[in-house]
């Protein structure tokens, strides 16, 4: 049963972010255009939601002419003036609570603006992070420098002292983040994850639990009492490979085409659900039929969010 929505008008906002400076792999900022053709505005409109859809094509004039490591991060200028840009943009759309909110991405740095963009507008929300990988690297604690990996640390105020950074602000206290799905989580992010006490959901929880189980107990964890907004921040490498193959850094073992899809119903029947982010889709890499079919499962995942049910 769906529960009366935040959300009291049928209006989105398709917000694309064509961004792939925060990892390493060409490709995936063709990621939002490939869902675009596939026929996404068209799908949600046939729902009965009004779509209003903006490409941001124009992202790369952000890109500046020298982009240095700084703090061990990769593209630190062009991943902040992308992802700023975009927090506002979402900030706009967003703070008079009358219109769902879906991101594109590009890789997950995007999540530094659509995260801080709808946090924002709705200061008491939490966060759902469905991922095979933590992204919560500090630029002390990253490996390969990637700042797809590293949003959340931002994001809560773990790290601050970056200079490109500092117009991110905490808005995200640790105990209202949980994440779904992790696999392949760095050792610094688990001493991350302990001493700040953030709610995890492994691939082992899921199979000792379920999905179900492991939706209620996130839930839960962030929003007890059901009345926050949620925020879903949802990873395509969270799947396994054999649903969604055509991204930058998959990991085995992930979850199912339904166990994916249940999460987005789930959150969507609560009608507390306000913003997703649909990231790491990379057309360019496997094969065509590959692409399609991460693409598809893109587009699905999507419907869902705005109440798409199997009857």
């Amino acid at each position: 049963m769906v529960q009366q929505s935040i959300i009291t008008t049928k209006d989105i906002s398709v917000i694309a972010c064509p961004l792939q400076a925060g990892q390493s792999l060409e490709g995936v900022q063709g990621g939002p255009r490939k869902i675009i053709e596939l026929g996404l505005l068209t799908q949600i409109e046939t729902m009965g939601w009004k779509a209003n859809y903006e490409n941001n094509d124009d992202i790369t004039s952000l890109c500046p002419k020298e982009d240095p490591v700084v703090m061990n991060l990769k593209n630190p200028k062009y991943v902040s003036a992308a992802t700023h840009r975009l927090s506002q943009q979402i900030y706009e759309r967003a703070r008079l609570h009358d219109q769902f909110i879906l991101t594109l991405g590009g890789d997950h740095s995007i999540a530094l603006g659509s995260v801080s963009g709808i946090f924002q507008a709705y200061p008491d929300a939490c966060l759902i992070w469905v991922d095979a990988h933590a992204d919560i690297n500090t630029p002390e604690t990253t490996d390969s420098g990637n700042i797809h990996g590293c949003p959340l640390s931002f994001l809560t105020g773990i790290a601050t002292n970056h200079p490109d950074f500092q117009w991110v602000k905490s808005l995200v206290k640790p105990e209202r983040l949980t994440y779904i799905g992790l696999r392949d989580v760095d050792d610094g992010e688990k001493k991350i994850l302990q001493d700040f006490g953030i709610k995890a959901f492994s691939m082992h929880h899921v199979d000792k639990y379920g999905i179900g189980k492991v939706m209620e107990m996130a839930l839960d964890a962030v929003n007890p009492n059901r009345d926050r907004p949620i925020h879903l921040s949802f990873d395509v490498d969270a799947l396994d490979p054999s649903v969604a193959p055509s991204t930058g850094t998959p990991v085995r073992g992930g979850l199912s085409f339904r166990e994916g899809h249940y999460i987005c119903e789930h959150l969507y029947e609560t009608g507390l659900l306000v913003a997703t982010d649909i990231v790491e889709v990379n057309p360019a890499l496997e094969d065509e039929e590959s692409a399609f079919r991460t693409v598809e499962v893109a587009c699905s995942l999507a419907r869902c969010c705005l109440g798409e049910t199997l009857l």
